[in-house]
């Protein structure tokens, strides 16, 4: 496990991305990385194998457009 994301790493990745954030956001959005980093890595441990599908290619499309 990593020992987590600062602030500046996060300022600093933000920034790279095209996306720069005001100072004190720094602490919160890297606080949210990680908590997606958690979830995303419990995930990947689960174990799908007998999991059908969510989506066949034979089944009716939907458009939600109004």
């Amino acid at each position: 496990m990593s020992a987590g994301l600062t602030p500046s790493e996060a300022a600093r990745w933000a920034a790279r991305s095209g996306l720069p954030l005001a100072a004190d956001r720094h602490a919160e959005v890297a606080a949210t990385a990680e908590h997606i980093h958690s979830v995303v890595a419990i995930l990947r441990e689960l174990d799908f194998g007998d999991t059908a599908p969510a989506h066949r290619a034979d089944e009716e499309q939907h458009d939600a457009a109004v």
